[in-house]
């Protein structure tokens, strides 16, 4: 025992020895002991120890330093033992109330610029609560574990310290951190200062300078642009003094990006004063001026930027990403573009990528991908070592609602306490206290690289948008809002009052910035605000569908040392016998003894780009193992110790100078995962980036992703981005929730050559296929419509000679027709996917021999010339035949009907074999589903069986 014994010690024992056996007996058993001293114990053990480490092991010092004081007025005083619990008792007593400032302090805090709804005291915070009176606001007590006083002091000085430490215009919430490091953390920082900000003169100045800017800015747009819609940041002005201080603060913890995402409000502000857009650009967008010239463009507040911003501890690169309307959304692809940035970066670790998520309140509490984001912060495959998020509280969420009504927690913020994010919340009219959050904020970070949530409490001056009339259903509020000053005159009137400025620099402030403005206005500067290197402009996608693109196949040799590579496993780790199996017939695939199946396509796709350099990167909720058990990426050792252990990764091994391998078993989400891997593909360019669905209608819960960003990213914001969805399609008797990857939807959203869209049938192919999309030099996203029971279909195999010779092919004519006999031909089948390998068994059972299949691998853009020579070479045609296993409504028939018209030849007609119209995607039983792919196969045939 390391208790340091104090003879003057006289709690029931008269000695410090008998207070630390009591604790011992606590510690073993707390029912062994009286009820007053559990509640004491208990109390002491709510607050960490002094150096972070776990209660039950460590020296039981502070917990007898309570009582060393006491021991030496007993000496003095003559105290009995009943005195003496008294005083223990109230010890006790204000350990908890010690404690309730820590829990819930933030309650009583000053938060509100507006006054308009007091703070909501807990009683928790008063001492009378614990049985403390007026009489004991003199009494000493001691004041260990804490940062408030050095040893003890009056219970009256002691409320006073907590009051100012967590009850003024910054408050925190930290003790539902797990950590007790992290918990002593704040309170160290917290107390030791009571949170009163301490800023320099010249710190003092730029503050103001940025509130002017802020505000200068509001009010020029405000005049100069009456009625255009600018989403003001009217009443929260402070924003730019935070994000001011995140970028110069956190260049000084070695942050050399930082990346940030946010909704509308406020976003030109940020835009101009943060992110650097140059203000004529900005005039230009108002004045209806287009200086990009992209096929769609967007609004101006949803508009991205990025550039470099000087700070006294070097340069930092600003990033604000584009975001549609879609509150929210924009979060994970921060996120995946400050991964990508993260393992680019010098440190190695992240660690000088700062991703910013700027959250609206009600949004916070409302969106659910908000949840899914919160989710990512700490995985493996997703996390990028702490984020701060802001959110902008209105305390109103949307014009319309009831503060009552957007929420059922306390707080808006207290859907970050899931990953025990710390919460600073804070008054937007005091910015000196908002850049002391920032610090501390960015400080906690960079101790521990985890994410902390600052809650800048402010109002919005105007309604959702400049020309609503928010008083109509807001009346108290907005009468506040009206004789509300704003955060830059509250200011600016208090430097006045220290003596750090005087009116006439506070005018001069307001007067250079807006001839600034003004001087921009009328500059004749170049407007684009499009930076080529970091935004391009459209681009020129490949115009010449008519032939493969050549990008340098693999040599023989290559394809075979690769296989051999990924489909041996070293001595000592032992495989489960399926996976065993598995890996021994993809031996026996690079022997060339077994033709390649889908699994070691793909896999071999992989191994040749690694070897080439290029990064490969997939995720989704099953991929390492994949859904329907045909990849196996990482092989698990089944003698394997711990988790950590016994994981064999082939791709790992392919060759020396590699790019790099990254497989992730993602959290069960689909609209965060797919954003991320979206934010991380228009960063690293230089990666093949994949996300897999389990089922590929599971994409539904991202539709926001795949119509905002994927599909429509290039043609709004010149945003490229080469990400590839692996959807896994094919009615197989799974029921309708099972069967469609919707295949209708991504091509209704096909135009301008803004994405491809295919649907491969062989191993080969989509080994070509992943490779084109990984090394071609203009990038756009990749939809692929993987299979299922095609995974280990007989056919549906390829053989290391197709792997390395030969390119991806739009459309696989057929060769099993005889050239002689095509003359013959008068009906043809164009099909797409799994449904050629039935009509393949159908056209061998039934003896048809003069009935070609023809497969559309690729469906946008549309392959128009390849098809047009496949009918070319059966000079008798008469009809061409759609078949798909999709309901008429669905499918490729309703994109593809037009198209195929344009290219028939004059004397054929065009027919549509398959399901009727549904609004389901499939059956959901087994029977039903066998009939209807028994007829529409039958069906495709029909009018050649008739005439037979």
């Amino acid at each position: 025992m390391l208790m340091q014994k104090h003879q003057s010690s006289f709690l029931f024992g008269g000695n410090a020895p008998y207070v630390e056996e009591q604790y011992e007996l606590y510690l073993a058993d707390p029912a062994s002991v009286a009820d007053e001293w559990r509640a004491y114990f208990d109390a002491l053990r709510e607050t960490p120890a002094i150096d972070g480490s776990d209660r039950d092991d460590e020296p039981h010092a502070p917990v007898v330093s309570s009582f060393v004081d006491l021991g030496k007025r007993s000496r003095a005083t003559g105290m009995t033992r009943d005195d003496g619990l008294a005083i223990a008792r109230k010890q006790v007593a204000v350990q908890s109330l010690i404690a309730a400032f820590r829990m819930v302090g933030t309650r009583k805090a000053k938060l509100d610029p507006l006054l308009w709804t007091a703070p909501q005291a807990s009683v928790e915070l008063t001492p009378t609560f614990y049985g403390l009176s007026a009489a004991d606001m003199s009494t000493r007590f001691s004041t260990a574990d804490t940062f408030l006083f050095d040893e003890d002091a009056t219970l009256h000085d002691i409320v006073a310290a907590l009051e100012e430490t967590y009850c003024g215009t910054l408050g925190a919430e930290f003790m539902h951190l797990t950590d007790a490091s992290e918990r002593r953390w704040w309170q160290m920082r917290l107390e030791s200062t009571r949170t009163r900000p301490s800023f320099s003169v010249a710190e003092k100045n730029r503050i103001l300078e940025r509130l002017t800017a802020a505000e200068g800015l509001e009010k020029y747009l405000h005049t100069r642009y009456v009625g255009q819609k600018r989403f003001s940041l009217e009443g929260a002005e402070s924003l730019i003094v935070l994000l001011d201080e995140l970028v110069r603060y956190g260049a000084s913890k070695k942050v050399s990006t930082v990346v940030m995402g946010m909704a509308h409000r406020g976003r030109l502000n940020v835009l101009i004063n943060i992110a650097g857009k140059p203000l004529r650009a900005l005039f230009d967008e108002f004045d209806g001026k287009d200086g990009e010239h992209l096929p769609a463009g967007d609004v101006k507040y949803h508009k991205g930027y990025s550039s470099v911003t000087q700070t006294s501890d070097g340069p930092v690169e600003v990033v604000l990403a584009f975001n549609p309307s879609h509150l929210e959304i924009v979060n994970p692809v921060v996120q995946g573009m400050a991964r990508a940035k993260g393992e680019a970066s010098g440190a190695g670790d992240g660690s000088d990528v700062l991703p910013v998520e700027i959250h609206g309140d009600a949004a916070m509490s409302g969106q659910g991908v908000v949840m899914e984001t919160l989710n990512l912060s700490y995985t493996r495959g997703h996390g990028t070592g702490g984020t701060v998020h802001v959110v902008v509280n209105n305390q109103i969420g949307f014009t319309t609602s009831d503060p009552r009504d957007t929420r059922s927690s306390f707080y808006c913020t207290d859907v970050a306490k899931m990953i025990e994010a710390p919460v600073l919340h804070v008054n937007a009219d005091d910015p000196e206290a908002v850049a002391m959050a920032v610090r501390l904020a960015l400080d906690y970070r960079s101790a521990f690289r985890r994410s902390v949530v600052i809650d800048l409490v402010c109002f919005r001056k105007h309604g959702h948008q400049e020309q609503d009339t928010p008083s109509i259903t807001q009346p108290l509020m907005y009468g506040s809002i009206a004789s509300h000053p704003g955060a830059r005159t509250v200011y600016a009137e208090q430097l006045i009052q220290e003596g750090v400025v005087t009116s006439v620099q506070v005018s001069d402030y307001v007067n250079a910035y807006r001839d600034g403005l003004e001087l921009a206005r009328k500059s004749e500067a170049p407007s684009a605000s499009v930076q080529p290197d970091e935004m391009p402009a459209w681009p020129k996608f490949l115009e010449d569908y008519a032939g493969p693109v050549h990008y340098g196949p693999p040599l023989p040799a290559q394809v075979r040392a690769w296989a051999q590579k990924i489909s041996t496993v070293p001595d000592g780790v032992e495989l489960h016998p399926l996976v065993g199996k598995m890996m021994a017939a993809r031996h026996e695939m690079a022997a060339g003894r077994k033709p390649i199946d889908w699994g070691m396509g793909e896999h071999l796709a992989f191994a040749s780009l690694l070897a080439a350099g290029v990064d490969v990167r997939l995720s989704g909720q099953d991929s390492a193992r994949g859904t329907f058990n045909h990849r196996h990426a990482v092989l698990h050792n089944q003698k394997r110790t711990s988790r950590s252990e016994g994981v064999y990764i082939p791709l790992d091994h392919v060759d020396e100078a590699r790019g790099r391998f990254t497989v992730t078993n993602s959290i069960l989400s689909e609209a965060a995962v797919l954003a991320f891997e979206y934010g991380y593909s228009t960063v690293n360019r230089k990666a093949l980036v994949m996300w897999e669905a389990q089922f590929g209608d599971f994409a539904n819960g991202a539709q926001v992703v795949i119509d905002q960003f994927i599909a429509a990213g290039a043609a709004k914001w010149g945003q490229l981005s080469g990400l590839t969805l692996l959807l896994p399609h094919g009615q197989d008797g799974q029921g309708p929730e099972h069967a469609s990857a919707r295949l209708e939807r991504y091509l209704q959203l096909c135009a301008q050559d803004n994405m491809r869209v295919v649907q491969p049938t062989t191993p080969a192919q989509l080994f070509h296929l992943l490779r084109m999309q990984a090394v071609v030099f203009d990038r756009r996203p990749l939809v692929v419509m993987t299979p299922k029971s095609l995974l280990r279909h007989p056919e549906a195999v390829s053989t290391l000679d197709e792997l390395a010779r030969g390119a991806f092919r739009e459309v696989l004519g057929d060769t099993q027709v005889e050239p002689l006999r095509a003359s013959s031909v008068e009906r043809v089948i164009v099909s797409s996917g799994k449904v050629y390998f039935e009509l393949l068994e159908h056209r061998r059972t039934s003896g048809v021999v003069d009935v070609p299949l023809i497969r559309a691998e690729q469906l946008y853009p549309f392959p128009s010339r390849q098809l047009a020579a496949e009918f070319a070479g059966y000079p008798n045609l008469k009809t061409v035949v759609w078949c798909q296993e999709e309901s008429r409504n669905q499918g490729a028939w309703s994109f593809i009907e037009p198209q195929l018209r344009e290219i028939l030849p004059s004397t054929a007609q065009l027919q549509y074999a398959g399901p009727l119209a549904s609004a389901s995607t499939a059956p959901g039983y087994h029977a039903a589903h066998a009939a209807r792919q028994a007829a529409l196969i039958s069906s495709a045939f029909a009018e050649y069986a008739s005439q037979s």
